[in-house]
């Protein structure tokens, strides 16, 4: 199975990026404006919609239209674990419906004195990839580079707003 991984240091404490990677507000602000990201709806574990902070069972219903093109794709993902001790903290969330076959994203967290690495992992199946054997390992290269400005992107605005 094809995966993505990029590390980067922040200048700011563990806190304050865990905090920031916490809530649905940073996952916005973390998007590029190109994918056209609109976020439907955030339920917290107990049923509560809009929660302050995406915990373990927190599911977000989120759709996109790159580019403004074509209809918007629904994206579905629900934080499947949460975890946070001295000096390390990760959440991981999985797609239950969307445009992969298969995306587990963990985002990890790791104190640097009062620096932070922010480690991002991606597993993932392209669309057809069991159907036609082939594609998923062809597209792979294609499919690295977008998650690479994307996630370029991604770690560039965290530093932006953290540091």
């Amino acid at each position: 199975m094809p995966s993505y991984e990029r590390e980067t240091r922040i200048d700011a404490p563990l806190e304050n990026v865990w905090a920031f990677h916490s809530r649905v507000e940073g996952l916005e602000t973390l998007t590029p404006a190109w994918m056209g990201l609109r976020v439907e709806s955030v339920v917290g574990p107990d049923g509560e919609p809009n929660p302050d902070r995406l915990e373990a069972g927190s599911e977000i219903d989120l759709s996109i239209r790159p580019f403004g093109v074509g209809p918007r794709r629904r994206w579905t993902s629900i934080i499947t674990e949460r975890e946070r001790d001295d000096g390390t903290a990760y959440f991981r969330d999985e797609m239950v419906r969307g445009p992969f076959d298969r995306w587990v994203h963990t985002h990890a967290f790791y104190a640097d004195g009062d620096r932070t690495v922010l480690h991002d992992h991606v597993d993932y199946e392209l669309p057809l990839s069991g159907t036609l054997g082939g594609v998923s390992s062809a597209a792979a290269p294609i499919s690295q580079a977008g998650f690479e400005a994307v996630f370029r992107r991604r770690h560039r605005t965290t530093k932006a707003e953290l540091e």
